[in-house]
């Protein structure tokens, strides 16, 4: 069966389709590693970070298993796999999100107040730490993001910045949070949060949308980066570094 370029329309969604028929025709047999992602990538006709959400997609379904030092290896789907085909892409979340946060972020600095400032700061408090519980950490993490939508005092915008923020809790993006998050993305974020706060305390709409987006943008490429690194590297998801030169614009944030 012939691999063919993918069309521009969930992308991650068609190439997993893809991998999955070529699995179940033999061209990828189980037991057999994948090609590298960065082959792959190629042979689809797609960019990296799509090709990945689509490898991740098929993990929480059980068409494969990432194992550090062994790259992606093709398994037989239980009955009680997880179906994720039906999520929003986590990638695709982000950059929505950069957007969406980053013009929040620029008009909640145009009324942000000392007391504003200290409620986000006792958050942050609450975040760091390494005694904290990731559950703390999350809990932590949204209220911080929604506080500031809340600002706007537009229950329309509230409502869409959470929606996207608690895609999070989907089992791909559970999945992504697997792979890629760990302290080192904790400490990360504890600093960027600390730069959203010092924009928005001086005001400046500019400042504090490049404070944000430069947050979620990280927060992205976290996420897009490579499978095959670290496979290769033969490290634990423990051991996993933090990148911020992803293909794209990578959750926690």
């Amino acid at each position: 069966m012939p691999i063919q370029v993918i069309e521009p329309r969930r992308l991650y969604v068609q190439i997993a389709d893809q991998i999955q028929a070529l699995i179940a025709g033999g061209e990828f047999p189980l037991g057999s590693r994948l090609p590298a992602e960065r082959e792959l990538a190629k042979r689809f006709g797609v960019s990296r970070p799509s090709l990945r959400e689509a490898l991740i997609a098929l993990e929480v379904q059980g068409y494969v298993d990432v194992r550090p030092g062994s790259g992606i290896v093709v398994r037989t789907p239980n009955s009680a796999a997880l179906d994720g085909s039906g999520d929003e892409g986590s990638l695709e979340v982000l950059r929505a999100r950069i957007l969406i946060e980053g013009e929040i972020a620029a008009e909640a600095a145009k009324d942000m107040k000392l007391k504003d400032v200290a409620t986000l700061e006792g958050i942050l408090l609450t975040m760091e730490g390494e005694e904290v519980e990731q559950s703390v950490r999350l809990a932590g993490d949204r209220q911080f993001h929604r506080y500031i939508a809340a600002k706007l005092g537009n229950k329309v915008l509230l409502r869409l910045v959470m929606g996207l923020f608690d895609q999070r809790d989907t089992p791909l993006a559970r999945q992504f949070a697997t792979h890629f998050d760990n302290a080192k993305t904790w400490t990360s974020v504890a600093a960027e949060h600390h730069k959203i706060v010092a924009a928005m305390t001086t005001r400046d709409p500019g400042e504090a949308r490049k404070a944000m987006r430069d947050h979620l943008r990280k927060a992205h490429n976290r996420w897009a980066q490579d499978l095959d690194r670290d496979a290769k590297a033969g490290l634990s998801v423990s051991q996993r570094r933090v990148s911020t030169d992803g293909d794209g614009l990578a959750p926690v944030g």
